[in-house]
This record gives C-alpha cells, sequence and structure tokens, in this order.
C-alpha cells in the first residue's frame, strides 16, 4: 500500500467541525469524535502539491474554470462510472447542499410537495422546510437486513402532484448502493409523472466490491433531461472545507435557470482553491482511491464482525457504499436520549444520533468508518463496555 490509512493525525486546535467542539456538543472533551462524515485521512498527494503551488503564487483574487478543470470532471465520470458528459453540462456550486437548495428554490413555488426517502441525510429536510415546501416522506423498507425503495407508495405520491424528487444515491445513512433496475424503476415513475430528480451522488466514488454505482442521469437520455446531478470531491477526497462542488444538468432549460439563480444569488464566483482541488483530485486521485477502498471495506468488515460477537443485540446494516455504517440500537434503546446519554455521558464516544435522519432513524446510531482502525476498535471498546456496564447496573 502506497499510501498509509492507519497514520493517526492529530486535528485538535485546527478548528476542526469533528474534533474541536467536543465540549460544546457533548459535554465532554475526550470524546472520540465518529459522527459528522468527513475522514481523519490525508487526501491525495497530488492534492496538496497543487494546492501549495497555487498557494504560492501569492495572490488570490477571482478565478474560473478552466478547460483542464473540465477535462478532469468529464475524465472521471467517464472512466469511473461508465458516463460520458458534455463539459456544457457542468455549472457549480459552493457545496451539494446548497445545489441542492438552490434546485428547491428554483423549480418549485412555496407549499409545493417534495419526496425525500427517509431515513436520509438531515439537511434534506431542512431544504425543503426551510424553503417553505412540503416534506413528502416516502419511508424506505428494511427487507432481508437492508433498505429497499417502497415503489408503490412512490407512484401514489407522485401522482398526487409531488413536484421533485430529492434522491440520496448511494444512500446515506443506510449505505444502499442502488441498482439499475430500481433506478429504473424511480425512473418510469418520475417520467410518467412528470417529476424533476435531483440526485445527491456525493458519495458516487465510495462504492465496495460487488456494487456499482449507476448515476441516475445515465439512465437514459429522458432521465438526463428531467434531472440535476450534485457531485464533489468533499466526501471521495476529504476536501469537504474547500467549498466545491460541480452540478450536471443536460437540459439546457434547467441548466439557464439554474445558472440564473445562481447569478442571482451571487454565488456562481468559483473558490480559489476548490477548483484546483477537484482537479487535482479528478485528474490524480485513481490509485489513492482504490487504495482507500480496500482499507474502509477493511474497516467495515471489522465493525460488522466486532458488532457480532462483542454487541450481538444491535444489528448493523452492511453497507455497500458510503463511508459510515447504521446500527439497529432499538433492543437497547429506541429512545434518542437515552443513546446520547449512553454515547457521550457513559462511552465517551460520538456516533451520530439516528432521529435526526427522520423519525424512521430513531434507536439507530451512523458510525463513521473513515478514520485509523485502531480510533474505530478503541470507540466500538469504549461503547460496548458502557454497555456492559449498563446492563450490570440494570441486573
Amino acid at each position: 500500500m502506497k499510501y498509509d490509512f492507519d497514520k493517526r493525525i492529530d486535528r485538535t486546535g485546527t478548528a476542526s467541525y469533528k474534533w474541536d467542539q467536543s465540549e460544546k456538543l457533548f459535554g465532554r472533551s475526550d470524546i472520540l469524535p465518529l459522527w459528522v462524515a468527513d475522514m481523519d485521512f490525508e487526501p491525495p498527494k497530488e492534492v496538496v502539491e497543487a494546492i501549495k503551488h497555487r498557494a504560492e503564487h501569492g495572490i488570490y483574487g477571482y478565478t474560473m474554470r478552466s478547460q483542464s478543470y473540465y477535462d478532469a470532471i468529464v475524465g472521471w465520470l467517464s472512466r469511473r462510472h461508465g458516463w460520458r458528459i458534455e463539459q456544457d453540462w457542468l455549472s457549480s456550486s459552493p457545496g451539494v447542499m446548497p445545489a441542492l437548495s438552490l434546485a428547491v428554490q428554483t423549480f418549485t413555488q412555496p407549499g409545493d410537495g417534495i419526496i425525500l426517502q427517509s431515513p436520509v441525510y438531515y439537511p434534506f429536510y431542512n431544504v425543503i422546510r426551510m424553503n417553505g415546501r412540503e416534506v413528502v416522506n416516502n419511508p424506505l423498507i428494511i427487507r432481508d437486513g437492508r433498505y429497499e425503495m417502497n415503489f408503490e407508495l412512490l407512484e401514489k405520491q407522485a401522482a398526487a402532484g409531488a413536484k421533485v424528487l430529492l434522491l440520496c444515491t448511494p444512500h446515506n445513512p443506510g449505505g444502499r448502493v442502488w441498482t439499475r433496475e430500481e433506478l429504473e424503476r424511480v425512473a418510469k415513475i418520475c417520467t410518467k409523472h412528470g417529476l424533476l430528480v435531483v440526485a445527491d451522488e456525493i458519495h458516487q466514488d465510495l462504492v465496495f466490491s460487488g456494487h456499482k454505482h449507476v448515476p441516475y442521469a445515465s439512465l437514459s437520455e429522458v432521465c438526463a433531461q428531467h434531472s440535476i446531478t450534485c457531485i464533489a470531491p468533499s466526501k471521495t477526497f476529504n476536501l469537504a472545507g474547500l467549498q466545491a462542488a460541480a452540478v450536471v444538468i443536460p437540459s439546457k432549460d434547467i441548466r439557464d435557470k439554474y445558472n440564473t439563480a445562481l447569478k442571482t444569488l451571487y454565488i456562481h464566483i468559483e473558490s480559489y482553491f476548490g477548483l484546483t482541488a477537484t482537479e487535482a483530485s479528478y485528474a490524480h486521485g485513481d490509485e489513492w482511491l482504490d487504495q482507500l477502498l480496500v482499507y474502509l471495506e477493511g474497516n467495515r468488515n471489522a465493525l460488522l464482525a466486532y458488532v457480532k460477537e462483542h454487541l450481538p443485540q444491535i444489528k448493523a446494516m452492511s453497507p455497500e457504499g458510503t463511508y459510515t455504517v447504521w446500527l439497529d440500537c432499538t433492543a437497547i434503546s429506541d429512545k434518542p436520549a437515552e443513546l446520547k446519554q449512553l454515547m457521550f455521558d457513559k462511552a465517551g464516544v460520538a456516533f451520530t444520533e439516528g432521529s435526526v435522519f427522520g423519525e424512521q432513524g430513531a434507536g439507530y446510531l451512523r458510525v463513521n468508518l473513515a478514520c485509523p482502525r485502531a480510533l474505530l476498535l478503541k470507540a466500538l471498546d469504549k461503547f460496548a463496555g458502557a454497555i456492559q456496564e449498563e446492563n450490570a447496573t440494570r441486573s
């Protein structure tokens, strides 16, 4: 392995959202944080060097997308996902969630219904409700230990007048990598009822062996023309703080309206370092990513084995992609406050409490795998110890 993902890097004292606010969020400073979805790994060397080179120029003025930037994204999507896009389809955003919010503002009216599939990444709720739209909840179904879509309900909700489907693919927090057949069923419903599909595909590159991410817009020309696809190097290469995303919009009409809204808010000005990091990641990040995926899959397997041996009362949903694992802790408690107390006060660890992903997430915890394996196992030991102590106290 060329890259050392076991290397422990001290992130405290760097204004880290993940590491430097434990006292504020969890009531103690010695928490092991495996919650917010950023990684404790250094990005590829080529990305670091590109940012250093850019910084050394010394003038950080307004910047624009270069031809090499476009080539890097077009090449990456073709090489990694078999999706051939046109350069002209590309727009931008400071992040994937701003792009989703802008799409909601631009293509719906206050009071319109927007479908999401819960439990789902909690900002989805915010970009609907805070824009004055209505959440149309299409809960996922657990079958054989994994999430599946409720197509029958989706058909009814689309027919009832919903305007947009916010599609999380791969799915966060469940880790599903939707199959082509599943996405084609979604496409059939959305095409029939005229829904715009806004696809959050930020985890597109983080897919484990035996599974393949299929970009929704790549299914057909029809899907391309009724969709907006949001991607970013931030999850894949651990660059969330650089605030750069790409938005793929094949339809000229939809793209023109999106770009007008982007300029109306004056957030079309590009991030000086974000462009550099995006280009370097997509041009040079293949080897690093290939090795990362092997390491993350090892972490996933280590967690699943640990839970099976030491925490049999917990059901772990084995992820097909992303770098988080969804734990069913309802046998311990289905009350969010009790799970928080167990994590923060007794175990000294911070996973993400599940109810923030929707009411279907109550009693669940999401664990971030993207850290050195020793740190992951230490957090699991602390959590298991707290549960054992709790059980001993009750008995």
